[in-house]
Parts: C-alpha cells; sequence; structure tokens
C-alpha cells in the first residue's frame, strides 16, 4: 500500500483562540481518514508570516507542502479545503495543486463547505438549533466575510435557506460584498426590531469578528447598530466549532474529486 497524505487547508487566522475552530475541523478529519498522514496548509501568506514571527511556527503554503509529499513519495494526496465558498481563496487552492497532478499517482481535491443545496440546508438547520429562540422584537444577523467572485451569491443563499425554514427574521451581510450592512439596515427598518443579535458566519471568530462585527469602533456592526437605537448581543464563534460543519467536510472529503 503505497502512502497516503490528507492536506487540510484553509485561508487560517493569527489568533490562537480562533484557531481552535480549525484544529477541530482538522481532527474530525484526522480521524475520519486514520490511513493518512495529517499535514496543515494556510492560504494566506499574510496570515503564516504573522504566525511564524509570533509564534515561531512555520505553516506552509499549498504549494510547498505539496513540493516536501512529492519529494517524500507519497502516491496519493488528498486535500480538503476549510473555506467557505468557492471563491477566490478557494480557486488559489486549486492553482496551487494543479500544477502537481502529474507527481502523485491521485491528487484530489475536496469542495467547500457551500457546495450542494445539503450543504445550505445542513449547515443553516446546524445554526438555528444554536440561536436563542427570537421574540417577535429580535433578529439574528450573520456577518459573512463577503467577495467580489461571482461565488459570493452564495450569502443569498445562506438568507434564502433559513427563509425555507420560516426563519424570517435571520438575515445575512457581508463584509466585503453584497449584501452589505446598509442593505441590511435597511430591510430591519421595515420590522419593529428592538434588538439584533450579531454572528460571525465564519470558519473561525477572528479579526472580522472581534474588530468589524464586536469592536468599539464607530464603524463595527456592533456600534453601527447602537447608533441606529438597537440592542446589540453578539455571539462569538466560528463554523468550525459546529459539528455539523464537520460532519459536512469529512463528506466533501470523502468524495473528493481528482485534479
Amino acid at each position: 500500500m503505497g502512502k497516503k497524505a490528507l492536506v487540510v487547508v484553509s485561508f487560517g487566522t493569527a489568533w490562537p483562540e480562533a484557531r481552535r475552530a480549525i484544529e477541530k475541523l482538522e481532527e474530525r478529519l484526522r480521524c475520519a481518514f486514520p490511513t493518512h498522514d495529517f499535514y496543515r496548509s494556510f492560504t494566506s501568506e499574510m496570515v503564516a508570516r504573522r504566525i511564524e514571527r509570533e509564534e515561531g511556527v512555520h505553516i506552509p503554503q499549498p504549494e510547498e507542502l505539496l513540493e516536501r509529499l512529492a519529494a517524500a513519495g507519497y502516491d496519493e494526496v488528498r486535500c480538503q479545503s476549510l473555506h467557505v465558498i468557492f471563491g477566490q481563496e478557494y480557486e488559489k487552492m486549486l492553482r496551487q495543486l494543479r500544477p502537481f497532478c502529474g507527481r502523485f499517482e491521485k491528487l484530489l481535491a475536496g469542495d467547500p463547505l457551500l457546495w450542494g443545496t445539503g450543504d445550505y440546508l445542513r449547515l443553516t438547520e446546524a445554526l438555528l438549533a444554536r440561536m436563542p429562540r427570537l421574540d417577535r422584537d429580535e433578529a439574528y444577523l450573520f456577518m459573512g466575510h463577503g467577495s467580489a467572485h461571482p461565488a459570493n451569491a452564495a450569502y443569498a443563499l445562506v438568507e434564502n435557506t433559513f427563509r425555507y425554514h420560516g426563519a424570517e427574521r435571520v438575515y445575512v451581510g457581508t463584509v466585503e460584498g453584497f449584501p452589505h450592512l446598509d442593505y441590511v439596515l435597511s430591510r430591519l427598518h421595515q420590522r419593529e426590531i428592538a434588538q439584533v443579535h450579531l454572528a460571525p458566519l465564519m470558519i473561525v471568530a477572528g479579526d472580522h469578528a472581534h474588530n468589524d462585527l464586536a469592536g468599539e469602533g464607530e464603524d463595527s456592526w456592533k456600534s453601527r447598530l447602537e447608533s441606529e437605537g438597537y440592542q446589540v448581543q453578539t455571539h462569538l464563534y466560528g463554523l468550525g466549532e459546529l459539528d455539523a460543519v464537520g460532519d459536512i467536510f469529512v463528506d466533501h472529503c470523502r468524495r473528493a474529486a481528482a485534479l
């Protein structure tokens, strides 16, 4: 039997406490593939440089890691992305992997979190199970990262899937795409909402969650909502902490396709 590697690829985070969400997913995948040697890779060079500078730990980019695995004589490399959507970072990962197609007998890549309709259903069901029961004057707002990539449409589909479940006062906005906060606010104004719950729709509750969502600066979502007269409660957890998210990634990794 040839040597097999499991490479778990994420954007990464420089927040050590937030990294626990990534580590939980990595452990879930490691347990699901006990015959594979485990390796971690981050697609964010900035995050990897900061971790190396501050913690003395080197986390390789996918292309650096695959070069090492090829030199070590691995026959099969199974790469599982921990990205949320099929966006810029996921495509960046694929670009880094494809040149190695001829270097291994098998080079496989699993889909990001939100791929098929079932992924949206499973994610929203898990989030609804974690959320508090909302009174008629309460709303729940998730902050996604957002992107200029066409896959940004996934965030609108997440909100539509909440509607499918009958959750009429659950909204999704993004930091760097559409729907933006101003649009979400315009919709909140159409309802008699007094309190808004805020949570990240990201694998980790890192920089965006602590600063853009819950920070004390006047431009944070918490501050913007409070300036509009809403009471705000923040819930800082990453999607990677949810067991259902780990299940989705394991399923995607099991049906990973050859590049």
